[in-house]
């Protein structure tokens, strides 16, 4: 029997203590559409996301991340995760279908790094009002209705401050292939680029010992079409009086980025454009090593290292 297999990075679930400012930086600035609200919690996606949302975000008393949800390519994958997780000693927790919202049924487990993921493969695609809906049959929303308008949602980047390797071979273990990585002068692999897609990272994830909290976000990422549409989202920034990193182009996976932080929960977004995609099936790891860890963060550009937005990490909770 095949083993259960994920498809591809669903939505994220965030919790800012400034409902107001976040919503307004997510649906006027960045350019997200709002699918629905309920119950005080708000549903968002790009315009050429299909699935209900992207991104959820409710109020809370501090900015932090629920969990990370990832669609699975079968419905009877959420069952086989569930019971190869519970095989090997990991607590999992199961949801009817539509607890959350435009998702089917579902199970959240937490990663030795003390993230949380949720896996579900049941979606709905609603349909949006007529005035916002694309000419395109296979487009959702109208392009560049407001705001920076990436299209899609693209991966996210998550830190620890335990022992990454062990996260590494558990992420192995659901279905995730390693793409890119960091060693570091003792040998030991301390951040990971991996995917389930031809995407040279879904996740990305790094080992900070020194963060306050042993689970923390670095950043959700949306993409868009070409480098134009980073310099046009440089220019919307600006007017709009919003600090941001970039734009530059990142060594590891090529990709040009522009990093900017949301006023209301300390969530950092990275504007994502460019890179390769994998297609090779004997793909062979690329290694950096700290010598050339500079040129692997920033190619070229405004480097994040450098500069880090008040160093904030929003907490996973």
């Amino acid at each position: 029997m095949a083993n259960p297999e994920i498809a591809k990075l669903g939505y994220v679930s965030l919790v800012t203590p400034d409902l107001e400012a976040s919503l307004h930086f997510f649906k006027e600035v960045i350019g997200l559409e709002e699918t629905t609200e309920i119950d005080g919690v708000h549903y968002l996606r790009a315009w050429g996301d299909f699935q209900h949302h992207t991104l959820s975000i409710e109020k809370g008393d501090s900015g932090h991340v629920k969990y990370i949800g990832w669609r699975t390519k079968n419905r009877k994958d959420v069952g086989e995760f569930r019971e190869l997780l519970e095989n090997d000693g990991v607590k999992v927790d199961y949801y009817a279908a539509g607890e959350t919202p435009g998702i089917g049924e579902a199970i959240r487990f937490q990663l030795p790094s003390g993230h949380t993921f949720e896996l579900y493969y049941d979606i709905e695609r609603p349909a949006p009002e007529e005035h916002r809906k694309s000419v395109l049959k296979n487009q959702t929303y109208k392009v560049w209705a407001k705001g920076i308008s990436p299209r899609r949602l693209d991966h996210v980047n998550i830190h620890t401050t335990t022992d990454a390797g062990i996260t590494y071979e558990f992420l192995k273990e659901l279905g995730f292939n390693m793409r890119e990585y960091l060693r570091d002068d003792n040998g030991d692999i301390i951040a990971g680029w991996m995917s389930v897609t031809q995407l040279v990272h879904d996740v990305a994830l790094a080992q900070k010992p020194s963060l306050p909290s042993p689970a923390r976000i670095h950043h959700i990422s949306y993409w868009s079409d070409d480098s134009q549409d980073i310099l046009r989202a440089a220019d919307i920034l600006s007017e709009n009086n919003i600090e941001f990193i970039g734009p530059g182009k990142h060594g590891i996976s090529q990709a040009l980025y522009l990093y900017v932080m949301d006023p209301g929960s300390g969530f950092r977004v990275e504007l994502f454009t460019g890179g390769y995609l994998i297609f090779e099936p004997d793909w062979e790891p690329v290694e950096w090593t700290m010598k050339d860890r500079a040129v692997g963060n920033t190619y070229w550009g405004d480097s994040v290292q450098d500069k880090e937005l008040n160093n904030i990490t929003i907490e996973a909770k």
